[in-house]
């Protein structure tokens, strides 16, 4: 066992996956079931919440999944707070992905109204996994401000370029103790979570490498193994990198 432990709380999956873009709310159902994930995100400002009509809800089977839900969509630290207030209220759950954008084109996160949001739901008792930026400063700030995750994007949000800046993610990896380092946003095939994963990531979260592959379900699956193969190698540590060749026999004891 090797679990994922956020806020007290073990996932015995470190993939965390979304649920938007897909086809529909079957195929939405069969790529979380191939996922093998136990944590699954939902947009409170994107779901139908008082089920008056087929809902995203009715394809989640709350016994089966963890919902996160998240603050997608929101500009302002007003915004995300009072999305996850009502994500709460409706009974979704007191964990919240908050995200606060700053920029429509890119969809970066504003880090100081992030900060800002994640200050006061810490103190309403909400657990607060922030999407932020790959920037160590202001990740030690969120953690002072009590978040129990950081969750620096890999690359633009939907843009499936992968880990944009190892160097950066290698930082964090050894300046990020004390909780869950998450990549979030980014990836776009499997050897990008691997990538993620060889890196140190603790768990990656992810929905529209999913989602807008050719074969949804077929690509859940993929990452499931993909997540599962590079923590594995992060555990086992890869071999020294070297500049010469080196023979995978000895040479000693050969008969010359």
């Amino acid at each position: 066992m090797d679990p994922l432990v956020i806020a007290g709380r073990q996932f015995r999956s470190r993939l965390i996956v979304g649920t938007g873009k897909y086809k529909s709310f079957q195929e939405t159902g069969r790529a979380l079931e191939a996922s093998g994930a136990e944590m699954v995100t939902v947009a409170v400002r994107r779901v139908n919440l008082d089920r008056s009509k087929e809902s995203l809800l009715d394809y989640i089977d709350p016994s089966k999944y963890f919902l996160l839900p998240n603050t997608a969509g929101c500009y302002t630290a007003d915004e995300a707070i009072r999305t996850a207030r009502l994500g709460r209220e409706v009974g979704l759950s007191d964990w919240v992905k908050l995200e606060v954008i700053g920029d429509q084109a890119t969809l970066y996160p504003d880090i100081q109204a992030t900060l800002e949001a994640t200050r006061i739901l810490v103190k309403e008792g909400f657990t607060v996994l922030p999407y932020t930026s790959d920037d160590v400063v202001f990740a030690k700030r969120l953690l002072e401000a009590g978040a129990s995750a950081i969750m620096p994007l890999g690359a633009p949000i939907g843009s499936g370029l992968g880990v944009q800046n190892a160097a950066n993610f290698r930082i964090l990896r050894e300046m990020i103790t004390g909780v869950p380092l998450i990549l979030d946003a980014g990836v776009g095939t499997a050897s990008d979570a691997t990538i993620a994963m060889e890196l140190g990531a603790d768990a990656v979260l992810m929905n529209t490498g999913i989602a807008n592959a050719q074969d949804p379900v077929l690509m859940a699956e993929a990452m499931k193994n993909a997540v599962l193969a590079g923590r594995q190698a992060y555990l086992a540590g890869r071999m020294p990198r070297k500049l010469y060749a080196t023979a995978s026999s000895p040479l000693e004891g050969i008969v010359r």
